[in-house]
């Protein structure tokens, strides 16, 4: 039987996930809910797992993670453990595989996987990952810890400067938040996401007026103000705590700090 050449499998295969995408748009933009929006993502997938799998590795990861980037994280995971099979784990198929159980609400499995990155020349991505699920969680705290991180080993990396200082924002480290906010926006000016976090950080500064300059600017839509705004108030309210809980730490450090009388043999 004749071999099909690389390039037209790898047609076919974009072909299939196009038309996937095209079924499952509105479910994975999350414009409806239901049975209606359950059975597109359904077909999507199904779509995407019937698709020939392409002639070498770098292809196959490129799909995958062309499936992700089209929101097909559950049929990503299908062909990730193809892929394994066929050609054994490696830290990319790793990466893919923690970002879609992040992606399908498998938070642990997902922890696991990126921490075993943390040994590989991926470990940035590893911290980052850490980072998302702690933030997903409510820890911003360890989500700036783990941000701090990956941001160490990849200085340069827009998203990962920008979702470090969203974290410090909802630590309530508003001064912390500052420099890498700044840092993303002139690595990635066009980012729509670092624009918003640059408009959060104006609020949490108290420089309203430009903030709004900001988004009238980017021309965000009410939904994206609106959620800038509710996140402004939750920074605030972390803000108080984070100045109190500085305040209290510096108390017991002056207390402990207070010399003695010293005696002398």
């Amino acid at each position: 039987m004749r071999r099909d050449h690389p390039t037209r499998s790898l047609l076919r295969l974009v072909c299939a996930l196009v038309l996937a995408g095209a079924c499952g748009a509105c479910a994975f933009k999350e414009s409806g809910y239901g049975a209606g929006a359950q059975a597109e993502r359904m077909a999507a997938q199904a779509a995407a797992e019937k698709a020939p799998q392409p002639d070498t590795p770098g292809m196959y990861l490129a799909l995958i993670d062309r499936m992700q980037r089209q929101g097909l994280f559950y049929a990503s995971l299908a062909h990730i453990d193809a892929y394994e099979e066929q050609y054994g784990a490696t830290p990319d198929s790793t990466l893919l595989r923690a970002q879609a159980l992040r992606e399908t609400g498998q938070p642990s499995a997902s922890a696991q996987a990126y921490r075993s990155l943390l040994s590989t020349p991926l470990a940035a991505r590893g911290y980052h990952g850490l980072g998302l699920l702690a933030g997903a969680q409510g820890d911003f705290r360890e989500a700036a810890s783990e941000l701090a991180q990956a941001a160490t080993l990849a200085p340069t990396d827009a998203a990962t400067l920008s979702d470090l200082g969203y974290a410090r924002l909802r630590e309530g480290d508003v001064a912390g938040a500052r420099v890498p906010l700044m840092q993303a926006a002139e690595l990635d000016a066009h980012s729509a996401r670092i624009q918003s976090n640059i408009a959060l950080l104006w609020l949490a500064q108290g420089h309203s007026k430009e903030a709004r300059a900001l988004m009238d600017e980017q021309q965000f839509a009410s939904a994206v103000r609106t959620a800038v705004h509710d996140d402004a108030k939750k920074v605030a309210a972390a803000a108080r705590a984070y100045k109190s809980s500085s305040q209290s730490s510096r108390d017991v450090s002056a207390t402990v700090a207070i010399p003695g009388r010293l005696t002398h043999d």
